[in-house]
């Protein structure tokens, strides 16, 4: 039965305040206090914790974010998710592969904007082969050599090696070679094998999504992490991904940011509502809290809009995302958000922060 956590602060007894100052000291948070604080603890309670948290590791009154377009070269996809409003089965006629002309007007206009990098991503394309994916990265990177190229998530690694019979090792190497530089962190959803069996049957399961991370970091290659939430999975199912995350970090140290959103319904097979604005700042302080050894945590205005990601700035959040030129999947959902460069900086400005845009590692771009 899907639920979310109780709370009353009125409640807050002996447990909650002993599990607060293990967050309070900066110790490491186990699994039954990260549990206490995230079902008992107040949401103001928690976003104290969490925003001392946050400074302790970005001290400086800054909040930084990435000038970038999501590119979805396909919407063709055979996982048919029920979660996703995007894809489109390969008999489709919606169904398109964007050619190279159309790539290139999207990237032009993204650097004219400011941009530094294209995040790429399409669906389980059953009939393009892996050579299409590598010539595509090589023109990219000949063509436009400064471009950050932040392409393929973990699901489609995974596809590939099981649909051209490849390692996931040698297909990130022949990929890292042809031009990728950083892998995203999309189709995570929730890492727990039952969730993933009713929501993306027929994508990777958790354990898969974590090895190609690993391979990956093994590899040069740094990603960030994602978690959507608000489904067909409970909150300890949400504990579960966090620890997942932290446990992989704990052996690579390549994730450089952790994003967590809440599902959208709408155009979806999954009937649920979305959570509202204070489940979505509770599990964003407690994963600045639990995930201790990744540096970043971003605000997600794309599905939350910039009310809620601007208080995400004060539950723990130091990174305010995409500039998100271009997003159609979460548009496909119904929730349609769209920022300026500077309001942006009007947002994070009104916080209190200054707004300094960044790479995908975290270092500060020149603009203007």
């Amino acid at each position: 039965m899907f639920f979310e956590p109780e709370h009353n602060a009125l409640e807050e007894g002996r447990e909650v305040r002993a599990a607060a100052d293990v967050a309070r000291r900066g110790e490491r948070l186990d699994r039954s206090v990260a549990d206490i604080l995230y079902r008992r603890a107040s949401l103001h309670t928690l976003a104290a914790l969490a925003h001392a948290a946050r400074l302790r590791l970005h001290p400086e009154p800054v909040v930084t974010y990435v000038g970038d377009r999501n590119i979805n070269y396909s919407n063709v996809c055979v996982c048919g998710c029920r979660f996703c409003a995007f894809f489109q089965p390969p008999e489709s006629a919606a169904g398109y592969v964007l050619s190279r002309g159309e790539m290139a007007r999207k990237i032009e206009e993204t650097l004219r904007l400011g941009g530094t990098q294209i995040l790429l991503q399409g669906g389980h394309h059953p009939d393009l082969p892996l050579e299409w994916y590598e010539d595509l990265l090589r023109w990219l990177r000949e063509t436009w050599p400064s471009l950050h190229i932040h392409a393929f998530s973990p699901p489609e690694i995974f596809f590939w090696s099981k649909t051209f019979n490849i390692t996931v090792k040698e297909i990130l190497s022949r990929l890292k070679a042809a031009g990728l530089h950083s892998l995203p962190g999309g189709g995570a959803e929730i890492l727990h094998n039952g969730v993933r069996a009713r929501v993306s049957p027929n994508k990777c399961s958790a354990d898969q999504w974590l090895f190609v991370m690993e391979e990956a970091h093994k590899l040069g290659l740094r990603s960030t992490a994602t978690m959507m939430f608000g489904h067909e999975e409970e909150p300890a199912h949400r504990l579960d991904h966090l620890f997942a995350v932290r446990a992989l970090q704990d052996r690579t140290h390549g994730f450089t940011a952790f994003i967590p959103w809440t599902f959208q319904p709408a155009n979806t097979r999954i009937a649920r509502g979305p959570l509202p604005a204070p489940a979505y700042l509770r599990l964003l302080a407690l994963s600045r809290l639990v995930l201790d050894n990744v540096p970043n945590i971003q605000a997600s205005w794309v599905t939350m809009g910039p009310q809620a990601a601007q208080l995400a700035l004060f539950y723990g959040a130091n990174d305010f995302g995409s500039l998100m030129i271009e997003e159609n999947v979460v548009a496909a959902a119904g929730v349609y958000h769209r920022l300026t460069r500077d309001e942006i900086h009007k947002i994070i400005r009104a916080a209190g922060f200054n707004p300094v845009q960044r790479t995908m590692h975290y270092a500060p771009v020149r603009t203007g």
